[in-house]
């Protein structure tokens, strides 16, 4: 439902103004969602108990920078990052797990040349120092570091990519922290496709990792290892945890460990969903701490995750800090493992992605219905058994609250799919503007959203980016079609060998679903994603006739050409989800231009190494000659999603503009000069 307005701005239903949907005016402007599109790649707690984050800021042309919380409440925080350098790693394409703290000293990635840099957090005017060679070029990048105070070392994920750039080597290396000469990181596990999840125990002692290899995704199949390190810093003896076992498909992540030595884990062994397990070392078995119906784990797409945390571990309780999604929204629990219960935390967030310790309290990345991507501190009473205090430490948009009066909520909907029996999800937003009502007769248009991935979960928050249409008077839709995470390794599993296909029936069902339920206007329906979801808005366009305008962002168009270009994190995930090359041609939009019967608007990063630019430049020419209205906008300096605030200001205004000269049979309200459409203009 959409919020209420509020007491200061009530407007009866007789004054409302009454235009058509879609040309209401809105102050949640392109460069509203543009500046306010500040994004978290991720949060750490030092040596003084404050919090570190790493911001990513589409007004310095996504530069990351990482921001420590000031001394005193009420101050400004304080950018630790100096300009020269950014913080981002570009491992596995998609990077995280960047950075790490340890009391006071900073281990980073420098974007630019994709070395590590140690700097100190207490020593103003500290310049950072390179810790790895100079390569003459980003050809090596590194990921998901911790330290080993042990040794003096950084122990960490390296992708070497000077011999192939298409097929880098993947190892675990140490990097010195002491020695006044930099020296050639000395690798410590190596052998097998990919790693993540270094992490130490806490006497040095041993360390847990995750591995797993081609044709895998981590979330298809992984391994989880314990390595014993020798006097000498050597790994002498390894045994698999969990992984190896033949009873078992799973994919186990985010090994920790406890104060006092315990080796926890997540995986999805028994029932099909992450939850926590322990590993007993002297018979090498796994215990679950407390099964549920729910992920307590995210798809490993970046480094770095972070969904628990062990927050008190002594002779007489052991208690760990989690996170899970259950339903469609999350919850903060604690989890007490000697007696096996669990206990909710009642916060404002819906949804939490990564928490980290601080002193006596959790720092929650999350968000709501109505709180944008935020960073609470959530602090414990004695017990650890309930929060007491929540308060918002970092706001990705600390301005949106000043527009609650135009928000609309978003409404969880379970519908049918093209299987009998089976359902899909996704979140409903209705139009919402407290000075504007469209007509009786009239019902709003629709975009429809598919998420990126296609592994991967849209979440019902507070997205502005939503809101800018929302409060135009569109209806949106954010589907989670079958194959989204969230719901478990069946739903997930729907899509193996059916991209292309289900992920497309079930964005048609649900457009035909809020149709039939009355809610939207069945002849004007538009369809948008990026990436992945690119693929499944052209391929919906191409294979359906469902929609009357789509716009892809950054989407695929030619799954073989995809395959042949693929980096190597992803370059056997298209066999999985599509098979073989007769099948990937077969559900390559770009083979079937003739079926195309309706305007699309293509946006594309020039930089972009996951889903090339020429993707874009030959569904663009095929279209064009086939006489249908396309037009194409293309990003110097971007990549694989748009980081400049220009970008996303663009993208979402032309987005708008197109739709409602092409479907939607109204004026927008706003000034936008508008692209010119081969074919139309």
């Amino acid at each position: 439902m959409a919020s209420a307005p509020s007491s200061s701005e009530t407007t009866s239903e007789r004054q409302r103004v009454t235009a058509p949907y879609g040309s209401w005016k809105s102050p949640i402007t392109a460069d509203v969602v543009s500046g306010a599109s500040k994004s978290l790649g991720g949060i750490s707690v030092d040596g003084d108990g404050r919090l570190v984050w790493l911001e990513s800021r589409p007004n310095e042309a996504g530069r990351s920078v990482l921001v420590k919380e000031p001394e005193k409440p009420g101050d400004e925080p304080v950018d630790i990052t100096p300009k020269e350098f950014a913080v981002r790693t570009l491992c596995q394409e998609y990077g995280g797990g960047a950075f790490s703290i340890s009391g006071d000293t900073l281990v980073f990635s420098n974007y630019e040349d994709q070395r590590l840099y140690k700097q100190s957090l207490h020593l103003e005017d500290s310049p950072p120092l390179p810790i790895t060679p100079d390569y003459g070029g980003p050809s090596v990048c590194y990921a998901d570091g911790v330290f080993d105070s042990r040794f003096g070392r950084y122990i960490t994920v390296r992708e070497d990519r000077r011999d192939s750039s298409s097929n880098p080597t993947a190892t675990v290396v140490a990097i010195g922290l002491g020695e006044k000469d930099i020296k050639e990181p000395k690798a410590l596990i190596s052998g097998n496709d990919f790693f993540a999840f270094p992490r130490m125990d806490p006497k040095g002692e041993k360390i847990a990792w995750i591995e797993w290899c081609h044709p895998n995704m981590p979330w298809d199949k992984a391994e989880l290892w314990v390595g014993y390190i020798s006097k000498a810093g050597d790994i002498y003896k390894r045994v698999c945890v969990a992984g190896r076992d033949p009873k078992y498909v799973e994919s186990p992540t985010e090994p920790k460990w406890s104060p006092k030595g315990e080796l926890f884990f997540i995986t999805d062994r028994q029932n099909g969903f992450w939850n926590l397990y322990k590993w007993i070392e002297s018979a090498n078995e796994v215990l679950p701490l407390y099964p549920l119906n729910a992920e307590f784990a995210r798809p490993s797409w970046v480094f770095g995750l972070n969904s628990y945390e062990v927050i008190q571990s002594d002779e007489q309780k052991t208690l760990i800090a989690c996170s899970y999604r259950q339903s469609g929204r999350s919850f903060l629990a604690m989890i007490d493992v000697l007696h096996s219960s669990l206990s909710l935390l009642d916060i404002p967030f819906t949804d939490i992605q990564d928490i980290t310790s601080g002193n006596n309290c959790l720092y929650v990345e999350g968000a709501s219905g109505l709180l944008p991507t935020s960073v609470a501190k959530v602090t414990f009473n004695d017990e650890k058994s309930e929060g007491i205090d929540f308060q918002i430490i970092w706001s990705s948009s600390p301005d949106c609250l000043k527009y609650e009066s135009y928000f609309s909520l978003p409404e969880l909907i379970e519908f049918p799919t093209e299987v009998p029996g089976q359902n899909a999800y996704a979140y409903f937003y209705p139009p919402s503007n407290h000075v504007y009502q469209a007509s009786a007769e009239e019902k709003p248009p629709l975009l429809l959203e598919s998420h990126g991935g296609p592994t991967s979960e849209t979440r019902g928050v507070l997205n502005l980016s939503i809101q800018y249409w929302t409060s135009r008077g569109w209806a949106f839709v954010d589907v989670n079609y079958g194959g989204s995470t969230g719901y478990g390794r069946e739903f997930r599993e729907r899509l193996l060998g059916r991209w292309g296909i289900v992920d497309v029936d079930d964005c048609c069902s649900c457009a035909k679903f809020l149709v039939e339920s009355g809610k939207v206007d069945g002849t004007r329906l538009c369809i948008t994603g990026g990436s992945a979801g690119g693929y499944t808005t052209l391929a919906a366009l191409a294979f359906r006739e469902t929609f009357k305008a789509g716009a892809s962002l950054y989407g695929i168009a030619d799954l073989n050409m995809l395959r042949a270009e693929m980096h190597k994190f992803e370059s056997h995930y298209i066999d999985n989800l599509v098979g073989s090359e007769k099948d990937c041609y077969e559900r390559s939009p770009i083979n079937f231009v003739e079926k195309f019967s309706c305007p699309i608007i293509l946006f594309q990063g020039l930089e972009d190494q996951v889903v090339p630019p020429g993707q874009a430049h030959k569904i663009y020419a095929a279209l064009k000659q086939k006489g249908l209205p396309v037009a194409l906008v293309e990003y110097e300096g971007e990549q694989h999603g748009f980081r400049k605030a220009e970008s996303i200001k663009f993208t979402l205004e032309q987005q708008m503009l197109f739709f409602a000269r092409l479907v939607g049979h109204f004026d927008v309200a706003d000034e936008i000069a508008p692209l010119k459409i081969e074919n139309f203009d």
